[in-house]
């Protein structure tokens, strides 16, 4: 499994970058450019969009300076994770489900009752955020796409 907490990487090759943007990357997803750091610095979690419904759909969340990436809705019930209280509990950060109080690691999703959310790897390059994941992301929904 990714972990989730954002790295710090030094300037890549303009060739390497290319790739990742076309979506060359490995297995485990393609680099997808959310915005910049200082933009979504702002709030505590925002909720990542993805064309392919609400169970895809990436909470990223920023505490403490790091940005952290994880489903956005509860393993559990679907609960919205980004309206949980984040805390800080005997030094693991953990965000809590606001419908049944549910508690993920936001390192590594895993949750004390036994419960697993998916977790995402997050980068900083050249003051953007990224996020790899096995779909476009966005801040903003998708249009719906209308069934024939």
């Amino acid at each position: 499994m990714a972990t989730s907490s954002v790295r710090k990487e030094e300037v890549v090759g303009e060739e390497e970058k290319e790739e990742e943007e076309d979506g060359n990357a490995d297995s485990g997803g393609s680099w997808r450019l959310i915005g910049r750091a200082s933009e979504l610095s702002g709030r505590p979690c925002c909720v990542l969009y993805s064309p392919l419904g609400r169970d895809r759909d990436v909470g990223l969340f920023h505490v403490r300076g790091e940005f952290f990436a994880m489903d956005a809705r509860c393993s559990h019930s679907g609960g919205p994770l980004c309206d949980g209280d984040i805390e800080d509990t005997n030094g693991v950060l953990q965000v809590f489900c606001p419908w049944h109080d549910y508690d993920f690691n936001l390192k590594t999703g895993k949750s004390g009752s036994g419960l697993q959310q998916e977790v995402y790897e997050v980068k900083l390059q050249d003051s953007c955020v990224y996020v790899k994941h096995t779909s476009p992301l966005s801040l903003k929904p998708f249009p719906a796409v209308k069934k024939s």
